[in-house]
């Protein structure tokens, strides 16, 4: 089978999760109504967390940050999915996909390090309370939110230059929804070793590392609320962590499922059934998480949902 150079090459072909002509409405109805879901739910949150000023607090200022990333993640694959889905045309250009492939990595590292932010955060609240105020002030929260992004930044530029190297075959087909690197790499007809070796390189150290400070964090977090003595105060210091441990639960538990179905499996089928897992369901599931668990956040919401309703009362005729 002949090659083509990677800059002679103008699109890509998104199989998708079907070709039954019958199920792709119902898939349209689908994943347009996660999509939805995934935006209102984080809008939301960031909206009450912006108009109670007694949420004004590091934790809340990751929340919201962690939102907006979720927000963007799904903005980045589901859209795309639905206007294939709606117009029965499957191509994305070579450079949608390169620029699909970038976006995704940087969202996804973004994540990866902002949910051990929210772990040493809570660390800070919960073991050295006395310290918390002065160490974990505004300034640190944007410089930590930024360390996330620079770093997501230069991990995605990395993994999309040595995209580019690759030249692929006239068989450009994509068993995905979305452009993801692995299934673009097994479409390269020149040797990927060394984009397979930097995949599992940095994906052990940009996923370690962050895993390491989760896990260390509560730790020390699990240390210190065993020697509270009141047994009401180490009930509200398990309940401000349940939230972030069930979505640091969710995400590397579909993380995993991702690159563990990819590593050990040729079915292309399972490959998008855990991305799928990994790339639309804590997007949608982080809100409700976080709100359900969260006396605070129950009361901004309701705050929130209240001045809207007045809002829309007055501009009644």
């Amino acid at each position: 089978m002949g090659t083509r150079n990677q800059t002679a090459i103008s699109k890509f072909l998104l199989l998708g999760l079907t070709d039954d002509p019958a199920l792709q409405p119902l898939l349209f109805c689908l994943f347009l109504s996660i999509y939805l879901v995934t935006i209102l739910g984080n809008l939301l949150i960031i909206l009450a967390v912006s108009s109670d000023a007694r949420l004004h607090m590091p934790m809340y200022f990751f929340l919201c940050s962690l939102s907006f990333t979720d927000i963007w993640t799904s903005t980045t694959t589901i859209p795309k999915m639905l206007v294939n889905l709606q117009t029965q045309d499957r191509s994305i250009t070579y450079m949608g996909c390169l620029t699909q492939i970038c976006f995704i990595l940087i969202l996804g590292g973004s994540e990866n390090c902002l949910l051990a932010v929210m772990a040493y955060d809570r660390y800070m609240a919960i073991c050295h309370p006395l310290q918390y105020m002065a160490v974990v002030s505004p300034r640190l929260c944007i410089l930590l939110v930024l360390l996330s992004l620079l770093v997501s930044v230069a991990n995605a530029l990395l993994h999309s230059l040595m995209l580019l190297r690759l030249s692929f075959c006239t068989h450009l087909e994509i068993p995905h929804f979305f452009c993801e690197l692995v299934p673009i790499i097994r479409l390269a007809c020149s040797d990927p070793l060394v984009n397979n070796l930097l995949i599992y390189f940095v994906a052990s150290l940009f996923a370690g590392i962050p895993l390491s400070g989760i896990i260390f964090s509560y730790g020390q977090i699990v240390s210190s609320v065993l020697r509270m003595p009141p047994a009401r105060g180490r009930y509200k210091a398990f309940s401000t962590c349940g939230s972030h441990l069930s979505v640091v639960f969710l995400f590397y538990r579909t993380a995993f499922g991702v690159y563990m179905s990819s590593a050990v499996s040729d079915s292309s089928m399972k490959s998008v059934v855990a991305s799928m897992m990994y790339i639309v369901v804590p997007q949608m599931m982080n809100p409700f998480i976080y709100s359900l668990r969260n006396r605070e956040m129950h009361g901004a919401l309701r705050n929130l949902m209240s001045r809207i309703s007045s809002l829309g009362l007055c501009h009644l005729p």
